[in-house]
């Protein structure tokens, strides 16, 4: 593994990013450390992650890669310009049998190591964890050597008692997975062996945070504390039963008011771990075939190299200006982002500010010295470096934690939650020449029906689909549970959308929604249709090559002036798959994940079964 480290001393712009790091376990001694324990000045290691999401397998498709360069693409030929254009160069990474070995072998050598997170590291999780409330997740935790954490909004999905009970242990009585969840499959569970802070969340009724605001760690002698948080509009993407009766406070102000109390107690090393972020500016690229500038997407290691930057709206960058000068180091999450960036701090003094990606495929190692003397960490020691989380060698612990609830799982993996009465495909013979497929349109129909989505009474009136998050055809045959011809098993759902992406409605123009289709054939999608949007049953549109035809709703035409509620999923509402105008949305709201709307909705056709029906949404060649 590559141990090349950036330092981050006499930086003077702020934003100006460099390398990035990720997450390690526990402190622990294993040698060969360079400074004198007992002297003025102890080296100590820092690993951190965010946004794991329950990932315990290496995930698929998109989420399990990581761009790490960019090459010319002589199959895709600019015929303008006759060049041709570039493509990202990815790697495979993610997994917690790989990033457990990982952090392993990044701990040799360093006596002085703690292993952090920034949040969502439960929540919007695969099959094998999240039909077990993420218990197997925290165990991972615990087996990783995770230290403290912070929450993260997604901590909050099935509310805030469920968090406490994830920290402290304990199970449910769900009914043995008769919903497709079942706690304590094992017969208990012990909690996590980690601490999970939320110093900005306070239960209104009692006034006290739901869980510690801070944590002090004692590495041979050096103290750090650290403050953890979430995001303070955490109540404006999260479902509200899942945060009834909660405040979320100012993330500066919370972080602030905790330095005075951690100085009480003699630590004046602190850093923040935030679930909030940032998102690096896209990164020029050019080839020896095409010398012209290529808006690509970031490398995980792009902001150490050559000058790189967080966008000027990137949310973590008011907050880094903001938090107070003896705040260290700031280890953030939320926008699956890869950045080390410095981002001064109001006594314009450089102070590091990390992000690693998500679903465990990076981890941010940072290396830091602890003056005994001040009793505080040396700002211009600290130098941090993006790793990723390749898929060489597997951590035995995990692999048997993975293999014990896979187990587990086959119960609800197994059982029947729909019927079909014939295939139901997402290409071939049951797609039509416009890119609209029988799939596509059960899962936008789906979304659409979905009741989580929902607020203040406004129902979206559209349902967006990516053809690309559509993993695999309902199959009318028996499968290898045995299940009788036609039914459909909840595993079946969930390999058909295996992403576990979150539903989120939003409001559009008319005018905006028109640019999100005329977005399938331009920008990175110019001269390919293997993005046609599905839509949802009443919404139809047409279109000539790159031409958009006719837009309706209901038969009527669509009004560019007027607004129209719509429902995606958070990969099209972050503007993936090429379509930016998805940002543009207002008075956005999360529900819940897209695989338990297409189960439920499955469910309603019960006992008859789901038929297709005719491909009349979309026409065009």
């Amino acid at each position: 593994m590559s141990r090349s480290t950036r330092r981050f001393a006499g930086v003077a712009v702020a934003g100006l990013c460099a390398a990035a790091a990720l997450a390690a376990p526990a402190v622990a001694d294993n040698g060969n450390q360079k400074s004198d324990p007992q002297g003025p000045l102890v080296d100590i290691q820092l690993l951190s992650f965010n946004d794991f999401h329950g990932n315990l397998e290496a995930p698929s498709g998109s989420s399990g890669r990581i761009v790490v360069g960019h090459a010319p693409d002589a199959n895709d030929v600019d015929k303008d310009l006759n060049k041709a254009e570039p493509v990202d160069v990815t790697v495979d990474a993610g997994g917690v049998e790989y990033l457990a070995s990982h952090l392993a072998e990044a701990r040799q050598g360093h006596r002085n190591t703690l292993t952090v997170a920034a949040g969502d590291i439960v929540g919007a999780s695969p099959l094998l964890s999240a039909a077990f409330h993420d218990e197997p997740t925290i165990l991972a935790m615990n087996k990783l050597g995770l230290n403290v954490t912070s929450v993260g909004n997604h901590e909050f999905d099935e509310g805030y008692r469920e968090i406490q009970r994830l920290a402290h242990g304990g199970c449910i009585d769900d009914g043995d997975g008769q919903n497709n969840q079942n706690s304590c499959p094992t017969g208990s569970f012990p909690g996590a062996s980690f601490d999970i802070l939320a110093a900005n969340v306070i239960e209104k009724a009692s006034g006290n945070t739901i869980l510690p605001a801070y944590s002090i760690k004692n590495v041979n002698g050096a103290k750090i504390g650290f403050i953890g948080m979430t995001l303070k509009d955490t109540p404006n993407i999260v479902t509200a039963s899942g945060v009834a009766g909660l405040e979320f406070t100012d993330e500066v102000k919370t972080a602030n008011a905790l330095v005075p109390v951690l100085h009480a107690q003699g630590v004046k090393a602190i850093v923040v771990l935030i679930h909030q972020g940032g998102t690096p500016s896209s990164e020029p690229w050019t080839s020896p075939v095409d010398q012209k500038t290529y808006q690509a997407n970031p490398t995980y290691d792009y902001t150490c190299q050559g000058g790189g930057s967080l966008k000027s709206d990137s949310a973590i960058l008011p907050i880094a200006a903001g938090l107070d000068p003896e705040i260290d180091m700031i280890v953030s999450g939320h926008t699956h982002q890869p950045y080390v960036c410095d981002v001064k701090d109001p006594a314009d003094n450089d102070r590091l500010v990390t992000s690693a990606s998500s679903f465990g495929r990076l981890f941010t190692e940072t290396n830091l010295q602890f003056d005994r003397r001040t009793q505080d960490i040396v700002r211009s020691s600290v130098e941090g470096t993006n790793m990723i989380v390749t898929r060489d060698t597997k951590d035995p612990a995990q692999t048997a934690l993975i293999n014990q609830y896979k187990e587990l799982v086959r119960p609800i993996a197994s059982k029947v939650i729909g019927h079909i009465t014939q295939d139901v495909l997402k290409g071939g013979a049951g797609a039509n020449a416009g890119g609209e497929s029988q799939l596509g349109d059960l899962i936008a129909d789906a979304q659409l029906a979905d009741p989580s989505v929902v607020t203040g009474g406004d129902k979206p009136v559209i349902a967006f689909m990516n053809p690309g998050g559509i993993r695999a055809d309902l199959t009318y045959a028996t499968s290898p549970y045995g299940e009788a011809p036609g039914d459909v098993t909840y595993d079946e759902a969930f390999t058909v959308q295996p992403f576990n992406n979150y539903l989120v409605s939003m409001t559009l123009t008319g005018e905006q929604i028109k640019a999100i289709l005329g977005q399938q054939w331009t920008g990175s999608n110019a001269g390919s249709n293997k993005k046609i949007l599905q839509v949802s049953k009443g919404f139809s549109y047409s279109y000539s090559g790159t031409t958009l035809g006719a837009v309706t709703l209901n038969g009527s035409p669509l009004v560019d002036s007027q607004s129209y509620r719509i429902v995606t999923n958070n990969f099209l509402q972050g503007g993936g798959d090429g379509f930016p105008t998805f940002t543009k949305g207002t008075n956005v709201y999360y529900g819940g994940l897209d695989i338990d709307a297409f189960a439920n909705y499955l469910t309603s056709f019960n006992p008859t079964g789901y038929t297709p029906g005719p491909l009349t949404r979309i026409s065009g060649s």
